[in-house]
């Protein structure tokens, strides 16, 4: 779907829109639902869910790419189409499969550091995403080309993270790196159409903030659960 807006629409500068503000506001929200879904299911025999995909890195990235790719579409198709019931399948899917595997990520620590590790996570990508905020808002350039560079990084972390599976394991550190990169383009990318697409609906907006934050929040999270765990 086209969505057209003008230049008189669009608010330049580091203050945000009231318009603006609405789309931070319902993807804080659902990211703070997953971050307590994560703490929530992490107890139960969802958590181990990660540690079968993984046993084959390149099974739990389709696994999980898969599920997040079809949860967006989901949820865009009802928010375009009015149905509140598909809206609310897709956003469900994508919850769950972030919260299955952020759980399976944090149960590898014991349970007294998993506020702490959830705490340092947040703080963390509060400050890369006030970063990307700043930088994005500050300039008047044209970040589109930012999607897809993140599509690239993508399929060069699938790509990567595939062959270390099977010969080199070292490039799986590689694919992470590069699966990491492409969130932190995506959400550079969505902070960009928030200010400069504003005739895009709220929610579908929200959507897309929510799914590249909550992507930068699984990775530091995992960088995170490594540090601490050495530290035990």
């Amino acid at each position: 779907m086209d969505y057209e807006t003008t230049s008189a629409e669009t608010t330049r500068g580091l203050l945000l829109s009231a318009r603006e503000w609405k789309v931070v506001g319902l993807a804080t929200a659902l990211m703070l639902l997953n971050v307590l879904l994560i703490y929530a299911v992490v107890t139960t025999p969802l958590a181990v869910v990660n540690r079968y995909l993984f046993s084959a890195p390149i099974v739990g990235v389709i696994a999980y790419g898969a599920a997040l790719m079809a949860g967006e579409w989901i949820a865009e198709r009802g928010i375009e189409n009015g149905s509140s019931a598909l809206a609310f399948g897709g956003m469900a899917l994508l919850q769950l499969a972030f919260g299955t595997f952020g759980a399976g990520v944090l149960s590898l620590l014991p349970r007294e550091l998993h506020v702490p590790a959830i705490t340092i996570t947040a703080a963390v990508t509060a400050a890369v995403t006030l970063l990307l905020a700043t930088y994005v808002y500050a300039r008047s350039k044209d970040f589109d080309s930012w999607s897809t560079y993140a599509n690239v990084a993508f399929l060069g972390g699938i790509v990567a993270i595939g062959i270390g599976t099977f010969v080199l394991p070292v490039l799986l550190v590689v694919g992470f790196a590069l699966v990491f990169a492409g969130f932190l383009l995506r959400l550079g990318w969505e902070i960009w159409r928030v200010r400069e697409r504003p005739g895009i609906p709220v929610s579908l907006q929200a959507i897309g903030v929510y799914i590249a934050v909550m992507g930068v929040f699984v990775h530091v999270l995992q960088i995170v659960v490594r540090v601490l765990a050495r530290r035990e």
